[in-house]
């Protein structure tokens, strides 16, 4: 972290104790707990007697104002723990706070008649933290965890200039304007229901751009043979427990009893591929096996940090496991790779930054073969002419991994795909392969994704591209706008044939005038429009309008096929 980046979240965190001083004076029956910075900004979680609205966000901002404007001096020193108790004798979380604290001694941040617990890092008085937002209310949990105390959360930022706070509000400004979410109602891709909260419903328009996405990785799948596969949803309780995802994620997993029995909806389509792989005896001669699944999965999540497509409950991952022997996993590695920024760089994205997690303190296996593991992922990414940045210890327990992440047109960065050598799955579930000398030895595993999860990468190819998909994935292709009805006959014998090159074609039925059918298809963000009038039924072609006003004319049928059939790959 540079000087800027670290004066930064001083600051953040000095707003937080603002907001925690303007809490205190304004709801002070409320129980303080913990407010750090964060890297877009703060938070404050607290326990209210009556829970915050919106509403009172104004009211608090207003209050943090004064309390900037009185530039209270902020000093920090050290209590006795014994003293600290007297002085949250009455706050639980503090205390809890306070009992976890190493040592006997405690800081205690102060500015006026405000006290919050702290470690320490503040500006110098309150006049210094001016420029700052609210930006909103959620839900949390006392230390995260769902079986603890139900919190409130208020969420803000703040920057050292106004310039730099009028950038940021102008930027979520412009964030709004495209939210996936209001872009899903708009364009009827998608809803979300208080009959499943956190569960997506895909309307038709939605599933198509889901269809497209898949079609597209199938057809990449295919050329490097993989196989696809499809397990249950649910399987019995016990298989989760063998694979290690219980103790992992049993507070994310969904249960349910058949025949009292227990069983466990799964959050990973991990196991069922290992199943898949034990129904017969495998060779090596089989190997590399490539299972990909297109599988559903569903884990719980708060109800406060759901967000749209980009935070739900159920989504499908575009998972595939490779089964290969040590050293074939440098070349199997590298092709994922080549995969990765083909798919990625289809959609735009070229900033693509790639990190390698290497073996944690926690981990499975033997040193020889994390190395032999995590030099076949190096070398994998200097084949491909990758750079790519070290995360010492961040690797899961079971093995190395790489780590791909993009940024979108707005500047905010996604982390999508990832590649992830297993040393565990084989092991747990007993998966083995025959040698060549007619011995049996275990597979590793790799475990890859490219879009990660299906619907948050759908959420963010609608904020990516503005509502205007790319032509490849757009739920209707092409809209053809007939100027009168007498157009009619020849439109849809030119849909019939569009449709059957594989392209998603309606024709506007509207009686509406050509201008008035060319703004609504705008509005819809059909990327490509044929206008058809008499002079195009006259000379068997078309008139050709994009999304951003461009036109061609007297397009022939044939090309016309040809050009979609070429934007469809």
């Amino acid at each position: 972290m540079n000087a800027n980046q670290e004066n930064l979240k001083i600051l953040r965190h000095s707003a937080a104790h603002l907001l925690a001083q303007a809490i205190s004076e304004l709801f002070p029956e409320t129980l303080l707990t913990i407010g750090p910075a964060t890297e877009e900004g703060f938070f404050y979680d607290m326990l209210p007697t009556t829970n915050f609205r919106d509403e009172d966000l104004p009211k608090i901002e207003a209050r943090m104002l004064e309390l900037a404007n009185q530039d209270y001096p902020i000093t920090h020193t050290e209590i006795s723990k014994t003293e600290a108790r007297k002085l949250y004798q009455n706050n639980p979380f503090k205390l809890e706070l306070i009992d976890n604290i190493p040592g006997e001694t405690v800081g205690l941040a102060t500015q006026g008649n405000f006290y919050d617990l702290c470690r320490g890092g503040h500006v110098a008085s309150t006049g210094l933290i001016k420029h700052f937002k609210l930006s909103g209310i959620s839900g949390a949990y006392w230390r995260a965890n769902r079986d603890g105390q139900a919190l409130q959360r208020i969420h803000g930022t703040a920057f050292p200039t106004a310039q730099e706070l009028t950038d940021y509000e102008e930027h979520q400004a412009e964030l709004l304007k495209y939210d996936h979410r209001r872009l899903g109602k708009q364009l009827d891709l998608f809803s979300f229901h208080d009959e499943g909260p956190g569960f997506p419903f895909f309307h038709p328009k939605g599933k198509a751009v889901i269809n497209a996405l898949t079609a597209y990785l199938r057809k990449i799948q295919r050329t490097h043979n993989y196989q696809e596969i499809s397990t249950p949803i649910v399987l019995n309780e016990e298989l989760w427990h063998k694979s290690g995802h219980y103790q992992h994620y049993k507070d994310n997993m969904y249960f349910c009893k058949i025949d009292d029995a227990s069983y466990a909806i799964k959050p990973m389509n991990c196991p069922g591929s290992a199943l898949v792989f034990k129904t017969r005896p495998r060779s090596y001669r089989e190997l590399p096996l490539k299972l990909a699944e297109y599988g559903l999965v569903h884990r719980h999540e708060l109800s406060g940090v759901l967000h749209g497509l980009f935070r739900v409950r159920s989504f499908t991952q575009d998972d595939a496991h490779i089964y290969c022997m040590v050293d074939q996993v440098e070349s199997e590695v590298l092709s994922i790779i080549e995969n990765t920024n083909k798919v990625l760089n289809k959609f735009n994205f070229t900033n693509i930054e790639i990190a390698l997690s290497t073996k944690p303190a926690k981990s499975m296996g033997s040193d020889e073969l994390w190395a032999k593991a995590t030099d076949a992922l190096k070398n994998a990414l200097r084949s491909a002419g990758a750079n790519y940045k070290i995360q010492e210890g961040e690797g899961a327990f079971y093995g190395p991994k790489i780590e791909f992440k993009i940024k979108d047109s707005m500047g905010r960065e996604w982390q999508c795909g990832t590649v992830q050598v297993d040393f565990f799955l084989a092991e747990n579930f007993d998966v083995v392969y025959t040698t060549d000398n007619d011995t049996k030895t275990r597979p590793v595993v790799i475990h890859h994704v490219i879009y990660g999860s299906m619907e948050r990468f759908f959420g963010i190819l609608l904020e990516h591209f503005k509502g205007q998909l790319p032509f490849l994935i757009a739920p209707v292709q092409i809209k053809i706008l007939t100027i009168t009805d007498t157009q009619k006959p020849y439109a849809i014998d030119l849909k019939q044939q569009l449709e059957q090159v594989g392209i998603r074609v309606e024709i506007d039925q509207s009686s509406d005038p050509i201008s008035g059918k060319i703004k609504t298809a705008q509005l819809d963000k059909i990327p490509w429009m044929i206008v058809i009038g008499n002079k195009e039924v006259e000379n068997k072609t078309v008139t050709l309008r994009y999304q951003d006003g461009k036109q061609e004319f007297g397009i022939s049928t044939p090309k016309l096929l040809a050009d979609a059939e070429i934007h469809n790959k």
